[in-house]
Formats: C-alpha cells, sequence, structure tokens
C-alpha cells in the first residue's frame, strides 16, 4: 500500500518550503520530497542581501535551513530523495521515488530549473566565489570591480547592462561572431560606455584560488589565447526547468517551463506549480517564495472542493 497525504509537494526550495508553511499551518501535513541534494539553487548563494527580514544579510544555506526548519516546526515531514515517477492520470495521485510509492489528493510542483554552466572544474570551484548565474542576486558585490559576462542572447545583455550599475567595467563574452539577442538589447548594451564585446572568444579556464582573479580566454578565429583580468565571472547562457519527469504528464511550453493557468494551476486539475519551474522571467528567491505561497493556497481550495463532493 501507498502511503497516502493530503499534499505532496516536490521540490525544497524557496518555492516548495514555502508552500509547506502554509500547508502545515491549514493542518493539512504535507509531504515534502526534496530531492538528493535539498534547497535548490540558494544552496550553492554565499550571500543573500535582498531577502526581506535579514538586514545583515544571510548565507544561502543558512536562508533554507532556517525554511526548513519552519516548514517542520508546522508538521511538514521531508524526504531526501529524487521523485523517479509520477501518474497524474487518476486520483489520487501517484509519486514514486527510489525507496517508497505515495499517493496524495493534491500536489505541488517546485522542482525548480538549473542555471547551464560551461563546464569547467575551475567554474565548478568557484561558483558563489566570483562565479554567478544571476546578475541581480550577487551584482552588488561587485561595486567598483572589472567583470565578464559569458552570453549572446537578451539574458546576457540585460545582465550586462544591469551590472553596470556597480562594476567598473563588463566584457561580454560571446562565443559566435554575432549575438541571439534582440535588436534592442543589443543597442541598448553597446551603447553603454561600460560594456565592451569580445567576440568568437570562449573561456576555457577560471583563475583564482579563493576568489576569481581572471579568466584564460581563447579566440577560435585566430587560435590565440589570452587572460583576462576580472574580479567577477557571471554566466548567461541559458536555464533549464527540472520538468523531464512530467513530460507527458503535465503541458510543458516550448522551453520545457510549466504551463499555468490562474496564476499556479497545471494542465492537471489539483496539480499545482510554483517558483523556477513555470517562471523563466523573475527567477529570485522572493517571487519563488511568493509563488509557492500562492500555489499553497490554491491547494486549500482544491481540497476544501473535494472535500465538499
Amino acid at each position: 500500500m501507498a502511503d497516502h497525504r493530503n499534499v505532496i509537494i516536490i521540490g525544497s526550495g524557496p518555492a516548495g518550503l514555502t508552500a509547506a508553511v502554509y500547508i502545515g499551518r491549514a493542518g493539512l501535513s504535507p509531504l515534502v520530497i526534496a530531492g538528493a541534494t535539498w534547497g535548490g539553487q540558494l544552496m550553492l548563494t554565499t550571500e543573500v542581501d535582498n531577502f526581506p527580514g535579514f538586514s545583515k544579510g544571510i548565507t544561502g544555506p543558512e536562508l533554507m535551513a532556517e525554511m526548513r526548519a519552519q516548514a517542520e516546526r508546522f508538521g511538514t515531514s521531508i524526504v531526501d530523495g529524487n521523485v523517479t515517477s509520477v501518474d497524474f492520470s487518476k486520483q489520487p495521485f501517484t509519486v514514486r521515488t527510489d525507496d517508497a510509492a505515495y499517493t496524495a489528493d493534491c500536489v505541488i510542483v517546485a522542482t525548480g530549473a538549473s542555471a547551464l554552466w560551461l563546464g569547467l572544474e575551475s567554474e565548478q570551484r568557484l561558483r558563489g566565489k566570483g562565479v554567478s548565474a544571476c546578475a541581480t542576486c550577487d551584482g552588488f558585490f561587485f561595486k567598483d570591480k572589472d567583470i565578464a559576462v559569458v552570453g549572446g542572447g537578451d539574458a546576457a545583455m540585460e545582465e550586462a547592462t544591469f551590472l553596470t550599475k556597480f562594476a567598473k567595467s563588463v566584457t561580454v563574452l560571446v562565443r559566435k561572431d554575432v549575438v541571439k539577442a534582440s535588436e534592442a538589447m543589443l543597442v541598448r548594451a553597446k551603447a553603454d560606455p561600460k560594456i565592451t564585446f569580445k567576440f568568437n572568444s570562449s573561456v576555457t579556464e577560471v583563475l583564482g584560488e579563493t576568489s576569481v582573479s581572471g579568466l584564460k580566454v581563447h579566440d577560435a578565429v585566430s587560435g590565440a589565447d589570452e587572460t583576462l583580468s576580472v574580479q567577477g565571472l557571471f554566466i548567461a547562457v541559458g536555464h533549464k526547468p527540472d520538468t523531464d519527469i512530467f513530460r507527458g504528464h503535465l503541458d510543458l511550453d516550448v522551453k520545457g517551463y510549466l504551463k499555468v493557468t490562474n496564476v499556479t494551476n497545471t494542465s492537471v486539475s489539483g496539480v499545482f506549480a510554483c517558483g523556477d519551474v513555470q517562471d523563466f522571467r523573475y527567477r529570485q528567491a522572493i517571487t519563488a517564495a511568493g509563488s509557492g505561497c500562492m500555489a499553497a493556497i490554491d491547494a486549500e481550495k482544491y481540497l476544501h472542493g473535494l472535500a465538499k463532493h
């Protein structure tokens, strides 16, 4: 027999744990399936200065530990495992992990999205130590510094332009000889005196022991290698929503994000989505937490409707 719950929340970032707090306070004893590595992208962030309520800042792992403890205080059970399959074709819904099967009257999907990286060992080693994938999260820490942005799309242009508020200079490294960004975004970036472009350029190594001190950059046309002196590197080559397991079960858009109507409703009644798994625009901890609250309230209303029938 599968273990039955009122609500199962898949994912344990700000969206999932906020949903758990609200569902728990409603007395519905949710189960959070947290993933093998719980806490979402904030577990890879050193300083969080833009989450309300922490005037002196807080580290990403500390913030997520507080959220987890708060959810547990209101009766949330948390399983640190990965979901291996789902069945949303009939009630109750079924969610399976490697170790167990669970059923639920309602499911909230909060699996998030993952930033795409360059795949360099040095890049991974210095994540949170000068290497970032979120300018709005970390740009503040690069006041009067020279930084580089990798990417050629709208996101890269937007990140580069935003970073000029803080940085002394921003070098945009584009792998090809043209950018994919829209004309409006490109014109805006090129008009900024702090931004310069290097085309046909790829980062081959991030330099530094405890923080970023420079980049090794390869020119695909000349074949030359150079060292670029920067103190920060922002990767803006896209995000991938963590929705593979839901293909064929829930409607996805062309980029793979969950489609929602009325803010949190997915294509299956009783299955709700919140956070970066359905938000490709804002991607902030606070917006994820807010949508987790909304999904929880929608789930409560859905369960209340079920109880009436």
